[in-house]
């Protein structure tokens, strides 16, 4: 059975190809995978009109996401220091994403329906972090991100649970890791794939399950596997020689939240043998929104922004891009962080908070 036949989220019927990548290898094999494809040849995997920046996208949103592959060249190879999730964020494999969360800020920067792009460069990503790592060497004064190794999160614009459908990237990310003393990698994901399971990470591969009340993510996480599935999961995954943390994130203040994140507390402590919660710690992030997002959600999933655009209980700043990205109210806020991390801290004690926003 290839790695797509088990994953009903993408349906890929046709690939934009820069020449560059179908040169390579990996774009061969990633070809080679969807034979059926039509192939469209690309000046640039950034500037496909079809694709991104037409707002007559949102009618066909999802079907982007599910039929459309986009293969390119990373051209620029660079560790941003990160300092949160992780010490440096890795040159990208892979972004867009075939999951459509109706808070996700990935579609802001593209714009739109922004579906998986792969980057068949491995080769020069996998030389560039054993570089970097080796140039690094031993990590000397621990951190909230890690106490002993430098951890590079691989997964900042995608899932790479969902892209290990699309290319054998993050299996070599994985093997390349497990083989670094001083260095770990490291990437969110809501997809549950249990082909991970079979890779022997030995734990230098920390996954951040990311989790909430299911009746948020029923209604805000479009196309994730379901969060009982993500929370089995993260036993299995820790047997198998991951870390795996969670990733409270976003957290949505709603009527009755506080209790809907009780709830979802009690089901993680449930689902959990000793080995994982002896190694737990979480992130909690509270919802950032974007006005163009908004606008965006609109067009598909009116119901998200009600939850999601808050005005009353929210504040606008101008982000990078030029739009408004809006966040809980200064006060206001810090009074729900404080509350939900001493509801965690009372149900989940074994849980380290790394940190809270």
């Amino acid at each position: 059975m290839n790695l797509t036949s088990r994953n009903k989220l993408l349906d890929i019927r046709r690939i934009y190809v820069e020449p560059a990548a179908a040169e390579l290898p990996r774009g061969q094999e990633i070809l080679a995978r969807f034979p059926d494809a039509e192939r469209v040849e690309v000046e640039s995997h950034h500037r496909i009109p079809e694709l991104y920046g037409d707002e007559t996208n949102v009618e066909r949103w999802v079907r982007i996401k599910t039929e459309a592959l986009v293969l390119g060249v990373k051209k620029s190879l660079t560790a941003r220091p990160n300092g949160r999730s992780a010490d440096f964020i890795a040159p990208s494999t892979a972004n867009g994403c075939a999951m459509a969360c109706a808070y996700c800020y990935v579609p802001r920067r593209k714009g739109f329906s922004n579906p998986i792009t792969v980057f068949a460069n491995i080769d020069q990503i996998l030389g560039y972090l054993r570089r970097h790592a080796g140039r690094k060497g031993p990590k000397t004064e621990p951190n909230q991100v890690d106490p002993h190794a430098w951890v590079y999160d691989i997964g900042e614009n995608s899932d790479c649970s969902l892209d290990a459908t699309v290319s054998r990237n993050v299996r070599d990310l994985v093997e390349l890791f497990r083989d670094l003393p001083e260095a770990k990698a490291s990437f969110a994901t809501k997809y549950v794939n249990p082909e991970l399971l079979d890779w022997d990470p030995r734990g230098r591969t920390r996954i951040r399950f990311s989790l909430m009340p299911a009746a948020d993510a029923k209604l805000l996480d479009i196309r994730t596997s379901p969060i009982a599935d993500r929370i089995a999961a993260i036993s299995d995954f820790v047997a198998a020689g991951y870390e795996v943390h969670v990733n409270f994130s976003p957290v949505v203040v709603r009527d009755g939240w506080l209790e809907s994140w009780a709830e979802l507390f009690t089901q993680l402590d449930d689902g959990l043998s000793p080995q994982a919660r002896e190694q737990l710690a979480a992130e909690v992030i509270f919802l950032t929104h974007n006005d163009r997002l908004h606008e965006v959600n609109l067009g598909w999933h009116p119901k998200a922004e009600e939850v999601l655009w808050r005005p009353e209980l929210q504040q606008a700043k101008r982000s990078q891009t030029g739009g408004w990205n809006v966040r809980y109210r200064t006060g206001h806020k810090g009074r729900y962080v404080t509350a939900l991390t001493a509801l965690l801290t009372a149900r989940l004690p074994y849980c380290r908070i790394r940190y809270a926003f």
